[in-house]
């Protein structure tokens, strides 16, 4: 069974550090359900090439271009990683758009994984009374390990208490993927009738 990943990472430069954050989450829950025997499909939203197609959204009502193909790819996903950025204290402007114009329950019983970065470990907070309620929100099951990392912790002797925090992360949302039905595809033909049946109207 083939299970879809997708990864929304809302990092402002490049390179980022929530990128990075976000890559290795994903090689951790990929590795994890992999090891389970599953197959595995990532796609990865990055929102800094989406912010423009973003702003349309909120002003016209609609998603059009690679907009509309990341929201597919986050609606019809097995499991979500979300990384944001902390700024004044919670979640990015552009991370809360996004899942501003998901479509009502695109998330309901979704498995997500959540990550944050930011300068300091003091802003580590954020997962707990931002992301959470927000996902909570969307009634997305959540995993219960979420990882901040701050820019120390990145390397030195602090690079392993973060790595362990992501095997232990991507182990949880591969369990909680595994352990759900997959997401039926829809295939935007299924109700189109066939030329025959309309000649015989």
């Amino acid at each position: 069974m083939t299970r879809r990943i997708a990864v929304v990472t809302a990092g402002l430069s490049s390179p980022s550090s929530t990128r990075l954050l976000a890559d290795q989450l994903t090689t951790a829950t990929t590795e994890a359900l992999r090891a389970s025997g599953q197959r595995v499909e990532v796609d990865v939203v990055d929102l800094r090439a989406l912010a423009h197609g973003l702003a349309d959204r909120l002003v016209t009502g609609f998603a059009t271009g690679e907009l509309e193909k990341a929201v597919e790819a986050v609606s019809r996903a097995d499991g979500v990683i979300a990384v944001t950025p902390v700024f004044s204290a919670s979640y990015s402007g552009l991370f809360k758009t996004f899942f501003d114009v998901l479509e009502p329950g695109a998330l309901a019983g979704t498995p997500v994984l959540l990550g944050a970065t930011a300068g300091t470990s003091r802003h580590s907070l954020v997962l707990e009374h931002a992301m959470r309620p927000l996902f909570a929100y969307l009634k997305a099951i959540v995993a219960p390990t979420a990882v901040f990392a701050a820019t120390e912790d990145f390397g030195g002797d602090r690079a392993a208490g973060l790595d362990g925090r992501i095997t232990a992360a991507g182990g949880e949302l591969a369990a909680l993927v595994a352990a759900a039905p997959a997401r039926p595809v829809e295939d935007p033909y299924a109700e189109v009738v066939d030329f025959a049946t309309l000649l015989a109207r």
